[in-house]
């Protein structure tokens, strides 16, 4: 059954008392004779019947350009059109009832065109967002209008919409705002209705006995009233918390007649349309009983001859009851094979629906294995260019060097950024929840874009509102991610400008904070014609910065990872006069982050006068020169070892104080490794090494023992941080 259909025809009653009287009376009188026509068929659960008097009140309406019957008749037919499950025509008809809405400038008929446009999209997972738009809209205006309660309709929507996408907390307000609204209104419909959802939202809670009350009474209003459609729905949902709660028998029983009640909404469709056919055989046959009454009384010498006639046209009639009965045989024969066929289609998509989600999987390997396959050889040219870099003095060599980094680097930003996509269409991106502090997280974002504001010669200013808390749960890597691309764009299109960025605190109580963040440039700005498209993937506006080339994914990944965070990107631009993006994220408050400096370090058990020693486990050798290069910068003691193997081998030998472990090797791999050092050594760090998406294996990796995770190619000042922040750990 569809949801939210009896919320669409309370649309169509109450549209009918509100037509504005007409100049012509004989006009008015026929459009109200085909609304309420139709009305009627329509509660007699007889469909096509309605749908023909909403087509003539089309008809007529177009005559004389009536906005507001053409709303009412396409808002009817896709009522009708809703309640059969034809979402396709019933979003055409809704699309079509908006349009005549807006053109008669009446709120009524606006707010009920958004609802039952919420109804359609709401009820698909692609489209939910929009769905929930359109009902806010419809609540906006109703709560405007001299009768507020209008805006109970949209209310109990939303909580409906929300109840079906398992967002029980967020269903709650909605559905005590439509209780509170609907003790205004003696509708037996609706009360049954809303004490269904209600029993849903407590299944959702687990909250089976109160789920169970509310179900019952709402069940007990429906078969009092002989509502079929909300006994059928709410017996429904009753079998389903039945089932979650493991009352298996009684689960049966219920959804057996909700079954039941299905049948007889569509019996009666089918008895109105044999009623139809047989109203018109007895009204003929009634018409030749008269002539034939009139030629007897006429003709009293041809009593025998008419007696004759009247028996041919007895058998005449039941030739034709015959002929009746056969095609009424052969279209159930027809129905049938038609069944059998849609059931045929329906097991073809679910082939086709398993075969893409086995592609959609083979297509995620792949890119997980160009990503390493991709970043495995770039750690070897950024990690040698900047040790390179670090050692070279010759001038001409030092930019040749610069030139092959700033290559490099632009080379892995376009492997991420393209993989971040991939995973992103893939719904395989979530937020972690995790401690972070958001000044400390836009200090270093500031820091890292250091050398591409000077090349360009820009200010970046910071603003951090001192009353956020230092404290913040929620996935700082992919909020830094957002951050980054929109500064990153900010830094590269502006030349001798100014760049800030601001978090403000809104609103805050005990568990979650709302902030407001801004990036925004004095750079070249936007066309208004173009603030769409810069957020289409692969898009990009031409620039006079020809040192500045990218991928056009930033800011389509930017308006991504928002809505993860159930949040969207605003853009304010003028051409010559910058730009500045906004958006507001809440997040829950964080307990106190322990810091490196508030743990005391452990004192150096070897001899070297606090020389630390670090294994290197890789299978790559242009990896092992760069990782032992830049540890022994550090002053650490480094040994290599080429196998997962070789490195259990030196261990048992040999007391490391750190190690340093590549995840992907052949034979034995990092992971193993890792599991078999913990069978004798369970303090030593261990941190992996890898070139995949940390999100792919977070849990894998950690799980076998390692302590933390380095991304390749490396940011140095972040190697070092992390392996800092492992060795000061206190033994177990």
């Amino acid at each position: 059954m569809r949801k939210n259909y009896f919320l669409s025809v309370i649309g169509v009653l109450l549209c009918l008392p509100l037509f504005a009287q007409n100049p012509v009376k004989t006009y008015q009188d026929s459009v109200e004779s085909l609304a309420k026509a139709a009305n009627e068929a329509y509660d007699s659960y007889d469909y096509n019947v309605s749908q023909e008097y909403f087509l003539e009140l089309i008809k007529l309406a177009s005559t004389r350009d009536d906005n507001y019957n053409l709303h009412r008749g396409y808002n009817g037919l896709g009522v009708t059109y809703e309640v059969l499950e034809d979402t396709l025509r019933a979003r055409v008809n809704y699309e079509k009832s908006l349009d005549y809405a807006r053109a008669s400038n009446n709120d009524t008929l606006l707010w009920y065109a958004y609802n039952n446009l919420g109804n359609i999209l709401s009820s698909d997972k692609r489209t939910v967002q929009k769905g929930l738009q359109y009902y806010e809209e419809a609540i906006e205006i109703a709560s405007q209008m001299t009768q507020p309660e209008e805006a109970l309709t949209p209310v109990i929507n939303i909580a409906w919409t929300h109840l079906e996408n398992h967002n029980y907390d967020r269903a709650l307000p909605y559905l005590q705002r439509a209780w509170t609204l609907s003790k205004e209104e003696e509708n037996r419909k609706l009360q049954s209705n809303l004490l269904t959802l209600f029993g849903m939202y407590h299944s959702g809670k687990d909250e089976f006995i109160q789920s169970r009350d509310h179900f019952e009474q709402g069940i007990d209003i429906a078969e009092s009233d002989t509502l079929l459609v909300e006994a059928s729905f709410a017996y429904k949902e009753f079998a389903k918390m039945l089932f979650k709660s493991g009352d298996f028998e009684e689960a049966y029983a219920a959804l057996e007649t909700h079954q039941n009640n299905r049948e007889k909404i569509f019996q009666k469709e089918k008895n109105h349309q044999r009623e139809a056919v047989y109203g018109k055989f007895e009204t003929e046959v009634l018409k030749k009983d008269l002539a034939l009454a009139q030629r007897e009384q006429e003709y009293k010498d041809e009593v025998i001859a008419k007696t004759r006639q009247m028996s041919v046209w007895m058998v005449v009639s039941l030739v034709i009851m015959f002929m009746f009965l056969i095609l009424l045989y052969r279209n159930n024969r027809i129905r049938k094979k038609l069944i059998r066929e849609l059931r045929d289609k329906n097991d073809e998509l679910v082939e086709a629906k398993e075969e893409a989600e086995r592609l959609s999987l083979l297509k995620t390997r792949f890119f997980s294995t160009v990503s390493h396959e991709l970043r495995t050889p770039l750690y070897g040219v950024v990690g040698l260019t900047s040790l390179l870099l670090e050692d070279n003095e010759n001038e001409k060599q030092r930019e040749d060097l610069k030139s092959l980094k700033f290559s490099a680097d632009y080379l892995l930003a376009l492997i991420n950024d393209v993989l971040q996509m991939n995973k992103m269409e893939s719904n395989l991106v979530h937020l972690e929840k995790i401690n972070f502090n958001i000044e400390e997280q836009l200090i270093g974002i500031v820091k890292s874009f250091e050398t591409t504001r000077n090349q360009n010669y820009n200010i970046i200013e910071l603003e951090v509102d001192p009353n956020i808390p230092k404290n913040l749960i929620g996935d700082s890597m992919r909020f830094s991610q957002i951050v980054m691309n929109l500064v990153g764009n900010a830094v590269k299109f502006t030349e001798n400008g100014k760049v800030w960025i601001k978090a403000k605190r809104m609103e805050c109580d005990s568990e979650d904070c709302l902030i407001y963040f801004e990036v925004g440039d004095t750079g070249p700005g936007i066309p208004k014609d173009k603030q769409k498209e810069i957020f289409e993937e692969f898009s990009q506006l031409k620039s006079n910065n020809y040192n500045y080339q990218g991928t056009g994914l930033g800011l389509p990944i930017v308006k991504k990872l928002l809505n993860l965070f159930d949040s969207e990107v605003k853009l304010q631009s003028e051409e010559g006069k910058g730009s500045v993006f906004t958006f507001k994220i809440s997040f829950p408050i964080g307990k106190e982050i322990l810091t490196p400096t508030t743990v005391a370090a452990p004192e150096a058990e070897t001899g070297n006068s606090g020389i630390k020693k670090a294994l290197i486990v890789d299978d790559n050798r242009i990896n092992q020169v760069i990782t032992r290069r830049i540890l022994e910068q550090k002053d650490f003691q480094c040994k290599v070892a080429s196998s997962g193997a070789e490195a259990i081998d030196i261990l048992k030998l040999e007391e490391m104080d750190l190690v340093l472990m590549d995840v992907n090797m052949p034979g034995m791999s990092g992971m193993e490794a890792t599991k078999r050092i913990r069978e004798f050594n369970p303090t030593v760090p261990i941190i992996a090494l890898t070139a995949v998406e940390v999100g792919e294996m977070r849990e894998e990796i950690l799980s076998a023992g390692m302590n933390d995770i380095i991304n390749k190619p490396y940011n140095i000042p972040q190697f070092f941080d992390t392996i800092l922040k492992n060795l000061l750990q206190p033994v177990a």
